[in-house]
């Protein structure tokens, strides 16, 4: 059983930066495929950013330039920089690891005021 832990999430305003943080409680971290989503109420989990083993990285053109995914296999743990913030960038982000099986953090809070 991995666990994901998020952190990072806060209230800020439109322009502002956030880096969001999660940490996976398992040894053979840097061989997985981690990436982020995003959620608001009443809408679908939406794929932000992934990162490869290999550090491949790719992103929703929605966020393309704004946001940096990275990953630290030695903390076991990624990273989402996230710089120019914008109002509908404001939903719950869930790390999501991509293993034998799936797994999900909790979720941390961005919103962005205008």
């Amino acid at each position: 059983q991995v666990q994901l832990v998020e952190s990072g999430g806060g209230l800020v305003q439109a322009g502002d930066s956030l880096r969001l943080s999660c940490v996976a409680s398992t040894v053979t971290f840097g061989s997985y495929t981690m990436a982020w989503f995003r959620q608001t109420p009443g809408k679908e989990r939406e794929w932000v950013t992934t990162v490869t083993g290999d550090g491949e990285r790719n992103y929703a053109d929605s966020v393309k330039g704004r946001f940096t995914i990275s990953r630290d296999n030695a903390q076991n743990t990624i990273y989402l920089q996230m710089n120019s913030l914008k109002p509908e960038d404001t939903a719950v982000y869930y790390c999501f690891l991509a293993g034998d099986l799936d797994y999900w953090g909790q979720g941390t809070q961005v919103s962005v005021s205008s």
